[in-house]
């Protein structure tokens, strides 16, 4: 699931094979509307496809000239970046102050 906060979209729930691609659509559809940081402090379960979601959404925004920076990003997909070599692309976010709604 995407919901959107501001400038930052967050995502929750399992992003594996079997909901990426609704997942994928929903997000390029945030990033194209401003979206510069993927909040995935929520995810319960990945794998691979989680990734491969990533770096989609971040050619995305390379193609418009934007930004897409990360914040908790599970240890598991940070492995699974750094296995297939491109962990450096995934930008982490600058700490944000708390919000209280």
């Amino acid at each position: 699931m995407i919901v959107r906060d501001g400038d930052r979209m967050v995502v929750s729930g399992a992003v594996t094979l079997a909901g990426v691609a609704a997942l994928l659509e929903q997000g390029r559809g945030q990033i194209y509307d401003g979206v510069r940081t993927v909040d995935l402090r929520g995810v319960t379960e990945l794998d691979s496809s989680a990734l491969a979601m990533l770096l989609a959404w971040l050619r995305d925004a390379r193609s418009r000239n934007r930004e897409l920076a990360f914040s908790g990003l599970p240890d598991g997909l940070t492995a699974i970046a750094r296995l297939y070599g491109v962990a450096e692309l995934l930008t982490v976010a600058q700490a944000e102050p708390a919000r209280h709604h």
